[in-house]
């Protein structure tokens, strides 16, 4: 009889593996159980929609997140919940969920088909980026079909943006016994705090977790290694293009002070006269009023005396951040819009008018001699003043005082053009793809076999990091750390590693901009 059986399943193409792969798609976690499903060929388990905290809706909205509700039963994980309510921020943004909306506080795990809770594999928390106003875990470039195949779990999360997740107002300081904003980044915290006590049962091990984020994600990465409220949560930091630690301009970790008179005036403009009033308008109201007045106010992170008690800048310069083993880079045409139509004469002028002091030394780190020089100038210059100087910043701050490996990296492989990026250039955001595996999500790009092996590297040294603190593994060019002599490595068809070569720009622009140092 239990020979007719085995023989039965075998032909139904289930086999005993196959059966207790079926069990292992039911996942008990503190809030109940849950039902996934499998994803590339069986493969991966994946688990959708998993809300790690209470709905902000209501008189949730502007405060921190709560406790998720139980449930009985068991809960379908098999689609993605809602992405969080935002404006139409960027064209490239594709999302495979249902919507926007407030009730956003999802996150998904994937993990290896064979991981059990015995594996304690890894965990990669992933931090979309978009300026804090855009982006959700839903969107394709991120998927988690690839990248668990590295004997990792993946979790990427939603949390609050823009209006809903940064307002910071003098009644929300009050209310909040003296801090209010950085609700989005409260989220992330609370998303760690359900990982760290749920992710074993889906084979990962708690107390070795990566996060790891893009652009804003980034940004985040490098203030929850800078927040108490963060602290034991992760013990690996990985930033792409960007850090909290202040460029050119500045617009993060702005005083309290600052943020609560831009805030207080434009809810004043609402035509509100209490929280109770303003937590009743409708989101969309508060979206097209947020937009509207996007230029005067930016809602983002702010030294809120809880998630943030200082600077970000002023942490890592004590000393006070997470020592942990960093990787940190960004891509070599972050900033390649101030290219375009560049001229000698016009490189020339704007050395003049944003340098006057100091033109002859801009020109000797960002050079226009010739057309072709100015081009390059202007991009290098327009990525430096965008995300690369602040990332060098905390790299810089971490080698000295973190007490930890640091890695550094610059992406340089130019994509073909697409859908999206008309140009053939290394732009912001151009690693995300090669991170996950994710190339082919690309709308009309050619992806070409230098991509794949460049991904497959990439993917290579992301989960050795994550598994070790050090990216380097069998097969892989060595990758130095970023000590002595300032060693860091090239992402390109070809991976070498080397000296900086950019040290004298970052140098320029530190005296110039004291303040940030």
């Amino acid at each position: 009889m239990r020979v007719r059986l085995l023989c039965s399943l075998v032909a139904l193409g289930l086999g005993l593996s196959g059966v207790a792969h079926a069990d292992s798609l039911t996942v008990k976690t503190e809030q109940g159980r849950i039902q996934g499903k499998t994803i590339n060929g069986g493969k991966v388990r994946a688990f959708f929609g998993l809300p790690y905290a209470a709905p902000p809706v209501g008189d949730l909205r502007w405060k921190a997140p709560q406790a998720a509700a139980k449930w009985t039963g068991t809960r379908d994980a098999t689609r993605y919940g809602a992405h969080c309510a935002q404006g139409h921020v960027f064209e490239d943004m594709v999302f495979q969920d249902s919507g926007p909306s407030e009730d956003c506080l999802f996150l998904n795990v994937y993990a290896p088909a064979d991981a059990s809770k015995k594996s304690k594999l890894p965990v990669m928390f992933w931090i979309h980026g978009g300026g804090y106003s855009g982006g959700a875990s839903s969107e394709p470039r991120h998927n988690g079909d690839y990248l668990p195949l590295k004997n990792v779990v993946l979790v990427t999360i939603n949390y609050r943006l823009g209006v809903f997740g940064f307002l910071a107002t003098a009644d929300l300081a009050k209310e909040g016994n003296g801090a209010a904003g950085n609700y989005g980044l409260m989220d992330m915290v609370a998303a760690l705090q359900w990982v760290k006590a749920n992710i074993q049962e889906f084979g990962g091990d708690s107390d070795n977790v990566t996060i790891f984020g893009e652009s804003a994600g980034s940004f985040a990465v490098s203030t929850l290694m800078a927040s108490p409220l963060a602290k034991g949560l992760f013990q690996k930091a990985i930033g792409e293009s960007g850090g909290a630690l202040g460029g050119i301009e500045p617009e993060h970790n702005a005083s309290f002070a600052a943020r609560e008179e831009a805030d207080g005036a434009w809810v004043s403009s609402l035509g509100v006269n209490s929280l109770a009033e303003l937590r009743a308008l409708p989101a969309d109201r508060i979206l097209q009023a947020a937009a509207s007045a996007k230029r005067a106010v930016h809602f983002s992170q702010d030294v809120d005396g809880k998630l943030l008690t200082e600077p970000v800048a002023d942490a890592f310069a004590a000393g006070r951040q997470a020592h942990v083993p960093l990787l940190a880079g960004w891509n070599r045409d972050e900033g390649a819009g101030l290219a375009n139509s560049m001229t000698v004469e016009k490189w020339k002028a704007f050395a003049a008018e944003h340098f006057p002091d100091r033109t002859e030394e801009f020109l000797k780190v960002y050079p226009g001699d010739t057309q072709a020089q100015a081009a390059d100038s202007a991009r290098d210059y327009g990525g430096d003043a965008f995300i690369a100087f602040g990332t060098w910043k905390w790299l810089e701050a971490h080698r000295k005082t973190g007490e930890s490996p640091v890695y550094r990296y610059h992406f340089e492989l130019a994509a073909l053009p697409s859908k999206y990026h008309p140009g053939t250039f290394a732009f912001h955001s151009d690693d995300i793809e090669y991170v996950f595996g994710t190339l082919d999500t690309r709308p009309g790009e050619t992806v070409r076999p230098e991509d794949r092996k460049l991904s497959e590297q990439m993917m290579s040294y992301w989960t050795n990091f994550a598994k070790t603190g050090d990216p380097n593994g069998p097969g892989l060019p060595v990758w130095p750390k970023y000590g002595e002599g300032d060693p860091l490595i090239h992402l390109d068809s070809t991976i070498v590693s080397g000296p900086d070569t950019l040290r004298p720009r970052y140098e320029f622009l530190l005296k110039e901009n004291p303040a940030t140092r």
